[in-house]
């Protein structure tokens, strides 16, 4: 039996507005409501509304044999209350059919990992309690922002409780493996690695609208047989991607909806094929071996490591002041505060400071609210000005 497992990342940033250097001391709210609202409600009228209707149409068509999963962070669900209730609604209709599983991550989408265990535990207790309140669900699959793992932080989810974590498939920690099978940590003793199967997932997030993509245009048949290939050489497919890829980053245009309705049923056509969800694959699957991952890698970019958010001075400048600040923030005992501090770490803030313009130019100009990623680091910084000058005050009525 072959396991196809599609997994969705559903996130957006918070966006800073413009903050100039004359806004510090006199305006404390620092979020671009308008834009924010603005790309939220494009998104989900051209992804998350259609996308959900046609993935619950499929549920019903093929009657709970197509079975997929998501990943919504604290902040999206923050701005589908506020700016979309309708869609999130949607969201829940879709986990009420028993054929979705949630998985968990850091509630701001951020790097806290990479900074302070304390902090991503907070975040990542956090999200679980979101998906409890809002969905009625306790995730056991974990993955971290943007995919970032590395053995380290296996060992921290498996003592967290979770069951399966993801990561990327990536060449540089495969060598001759293969993807297409469950793994185990290199550190831990229960935990299951399922990972990402970066090509066939790209075909679909990046190359399926390429006009000069050799494989264009790719109908469903096609698609299909390439999963069906696996059969015999491997146990699960890792189709791991944002959400976005359907009607978003791969407009309504490009057919990929219609390819995505005709999608279950040329697969389920071969009877050794299955849809499943990542907890459902590691219940159904043993590790083939045991995988060491000692340096971090992502799903980001070309590289696949930690560059898009920590490959300049600018980046490495902002994160460590704004996780120097940890301690004086829990000081306060103020959760508005400590809100607004857990915001300005979501890592798109970041993301939109790197300079790797020359190979991934695309994709970091992705809703990205600004000019260069010199403007994000000063707008950054002079927001972070403010904060502090915030926070200083109120750090020091609480040590009195």
């Amino acid at each position: 039996m072959v396991h196809v497992c599609f997994y969705f990342q559903v996130h957006q940033p918070n966006r800073l507005k413009k903050y100039s250097f004359f806004h510090i001391g006199r305006d404390h709210f620092y979020e671009d409501d308008n834009k924010n609202r603005s790309i939220l409600q494009r998104v989900a009228e051209r992804c998350y509304l259609p996308a959900n209707q046609l993935m619950r149409d499929l549920i019903e068509r093929h009657q709970g044999a197509f079975r997929i999963a998501f990943s919504l962070t604290g902040t999206v669900v923050e701005q589908l209350k506020k700016f979309s209730p309708i869609t999130l609604d949607s969201f829940k209709a879709l986990v009420d059919t028993g054929c979705v599983e949630l998985l968990d991550e850091t509630y701001n989408h951020s790097l806290a990992f990479l900074f302070s265990r304390e902090e991503f535990r907070e975040q990542v207790a956090a999200h679980r309690a979101l998906m409890r309140r809002e969905f009625g669900i306790t995730p056991t699959t974990f993955r971290n922002t943007e995919l970032i793992y590395n053995n380290d932080l296996a060992l921290e989810v498996e003592k967290m409780g979770y069951q399966v974590i993801l990561a990327e498939g990536a060449d540089r920690i495969m060598d001759w493996r293969s993807p297409n099978y469950c793994y185990q940590p290199q550190p831990c003793t229960e935990l299951k690695l399922l990972l990402k199967n970066y090509k066939l997932s790209d075909d679909l997030a990046f190359r399926f609208s390429n006009r000069n993509w050799e494989s264009y245009p790719l109908s469903p048949e096609k698609y299909a047989s390439w999963l069906h290939a696996v059969s015999g050489a491997g146990e699960t497919i890792n189709l791991f991607m944002d959400y976005e890829t359907f009607g978003e980053h791969q407009w309504r245009e490009s057919g990929i909806f219609d390819f995505m309705a005709q999608l279950p049923e040329q697969v389920l056509r071969h009877p050794d094929f299955r849809f499943s969800t990542p907890a459902e694959v590691a219940a159904a699957t043993s590790p083939t071996a045991r995988l060491d991952v000692p340096d971090f890698v992502s799903w980001a970019d070309q590289e696949r490591d930690l560059t898009a958010w920590k490959g300049n001075h600018l980046q490495n400048d902002a994160l460590e002041a704004v996780y120097q600040m940890q301690s004086d923030v829990m000081a306060t005992g103020n959760e508005e505060l400590i809100h607004t501090w857990r915001s300005l770490q979501t890592s798109d803030h970041f993301y939109y400071m790197c300079t790797k313009w020359f190979s991934d130019g695309d994709v970091h100009k992705y809703f990205n609210p600004y000019s260069s990623p010199y403007d994000a680091y000063i707008n950054y910084q002079n927001v972070l000005a403010d904060f502090e000058s915030q926070l200083l005050p109120q750090s020091h009525t609480q040590k009195k």
